[in-house]
């Protein structure tokens, strides 16, 4: 029986892109290249910095401007994480009914420590999230099956008795790997690129307030 509902943050839970995009169009002007469109930024956002500063400079990991274009972005990221940021539509109706039915709700994102705990402070979660799991909590990201366990293990109950709500494929992928409900936010930051159907996902929701159907009564 479900007992939790787990939710992933940047698309599933709060629409972070808009500031995301602001932090990376204001480190391409520093650096003198072409601003992103939002079209672009949107789909984009779900794989954090380093997606992003692949989209505006086309380089990664292995390059060697890479380390300092990724914490100039995320000192610009800080200065903004919260100026557009806000829950999905009907996410606090749907935060109001899971605390409602006697379900604890909580977070699992591989966004770092450092900016989960500015927005979760920042934004109307109400009631708050039993349980908060950052990219570097445990050493470890989705879609790693570590912070899943840790979530459930910080609210005691199994893994079996959890939805988890995600906009991405490795958010399924951790998901399913745990034994959990798997729930795909299609309003989220899915790129025409990606193949959602093939994810395997339990459930699919075009907007928050559809997973209610899927509550214990």
């Amino acid at each position: 029986m479900i007992t939790a509902v787990l939710f992933d943050l940047d698309g599933t839970l709060a629409d972070t892109a808009p500031d995301l995009g602001l932090a990376l169009n204001r480190l391409l002007a520093e650096e003198g290249y072409p601003r992103q469109d939002y079209s672009d930024i949107r789909p984009t956002a779900s794989h954090g910095a380093r997606g992003l500063i692949e989209l505006g400079f086309g380089i990664g990991p292995d390059h060697p401007d890479f380390i300092r274009l990724r914490a100039r972005f995320l000192e610009l990221y800080e200065a903004c994480y919260c100026e557009e940021t806000k829950l999905f539509d009907g996410m606090d109706t749907l935060l109001q009914v899971i605390s409602e039915r006697g379900l604890a709700w909580g977070i699992i994102t591989n966004k770092p420590a450092r900016f989960t705990d500015l927005l979760v402070a920042a934004l109307p979660l109400c009631p708050p999230p039993a349980v908060v799991v950052s990219g570097d909590t445990v050493g470890a990201a989705k879609p790693d099956p570590r912070p899943m366990y840790h979530a459930t293990e910080l609210l005691g109950i199994a893994p079996e008795n959890c939805l988890y709500v995600g906009d991405a494929e490795r958010d399924i992928e951790a998901g399913r790997n745990v034994g959990m409900t798997t729930v795909l936010a299609d309003y989220g930051y899915i790129s025409p690129s990606d193949h959602p159907h093939e994810w395997g996902a339990d459930i699919r929701i075009a907007h928050p307030l559809e997973l209610i159907a899927h509550l214990p009564t």
